[in-house]
């Protein structure tokens, strides 16, 4: 596929309000929510219309500019969308650098955060490109979960922007996309943008990874992040730190795609990270049909964290770090 053709969208500025793509809808809709106010923007973050921490952070500066355009409180608000989802840092960061400014300025610097992130994740993708050339020469099969294309961001993606970088340069690749238990973001999310954006790939259920890595069609896995501590041990979908572990068992090179923005500097090590825990209905449901007892007790943390020894590379849109990460 060519690296000039439009991906996916998921956010659009519309004069007044901010317009979502409802990710809870995909693949077997299209349904485009217009939000008015910083209250359903949050909520928009909270129930999942938007997700992915980068397009958290771009949804929470759109919310931070309706706040003023309503006459809310400021501070207020940022504490309500910064509420949302806690694990992400994303937010907070978009957030601190929006509050030093006055209120006739917010609207256009969330619009230029926006177009940031677009440019950050294309040098992200480009900067991974030579790891997947490298991991990928005799064995073409990329593994990744969650989604992290241009629906989880502003535009291109992550992890999934290094697969789309990759590809445009001339990599020869497959992708092999985890369901994604139990809000299923691959099964719907990812595999609909493989689809949609040309991107070869292969749905398989959570629990068959060790078994396709066993087969050694798999040349690296490549995930996203929603925190980075300081040393490099990382937040990301539940699954991943299995992953990690599946990935060093059979000699796999494991990438995590990391926005400066996703590291959080003032966190010493992923013990520091705050977990999201969500409703069990999420685990005991799958989109509202039942599947399990309703009264069964359910444990449903958002993220599990990778420690750092299990990572073989940081890829940002600085280039490609590994430990000690530059200093800020």
């Amino acid at each position: 596929m060519s690296d000039d053709k439009q991906p996916l969208q998921a956010i659009r500025w519309d004069e007044d309000a901010l317009l979502l793509l409802d990710q809870r809808a995909l693949p077997m809709s299209s349904v485009w929510l217009r939000l008015g106010s910083w209250v359903e923007v949050a909520w928009a973050i909270r129930v999942m219309v938007v997700r992915g921490a980068p397009a958290i952070a771009i949804a929470g500066a759109y919310g931070l500019a309706l706040a003023v355009q309503e006459g809310a409180d400021r501070a207020v608000a940022s504490a309500g969308l910064l509420a949302a989802r806690p694990t992400a840092v994303n937010l907070r960061a978009v957030l601190e650098r929006l509050a030093g400014l006055d209120d006739e300025a917010l609207l256009t610097a969330a619009c230029a955060e926006h177009a940031l992130d677009v440019a950050n994740n294309r040098a992200l993708g480009q900067a991974g490109v030579a790891l997947l050339q490298d991991a990928l020469a005799s064995r073409k099969g990329v593994l990744t979960i969650c989604n992290t294309g241009s629906l989880a961001t502003g535009g291109h993606g992550t992890a999934l922007g290094m697969v789309r970088s990759a590809l445009a340069a001339g990599v020869a690749l497959h992708v092999f996309a985890l369901e994604t238990r139990p809000y299923l973001q691959g099964a719907r999310l990812t595999a609909h943008e493989c689809l949609e954006d040309g991107i070869p790939c292969t749905l398989i259920t959570d629990g068959m990874a060790g078994a396709l890595l066993a087969t050694g069609q798999i040349g690296a896995c490549v995930i996203g992040c929603d925190r980075v501590a300081q040393n490099g041990d990382a937040a990301n979908k539940i699954g991943s730190l299995g992953l990690a572990v599946l990935c060093r068992h059979y000699g796999v090179p494991f990438f995590v795609a990391m926005p400066t923005d996703t590291l959080d500097r003032d966190c010493a090590d992923g013990d520091a990270i705050p977990i999201e825990e969500r409703d069990g209905d999420e685990v005991r449901q799958v989109q509202g049909t039942p599947i399990a007892p309703a009264q069964v007790p359910v444990w449903n943390p958002a993220f599990d964290v990778t420690p750092a020894a299990l990572i073989t590379a940081w890829v940002t849109e600085q280039g490609v770090w590994r430990l000690p990460f530059p200093n800020g």
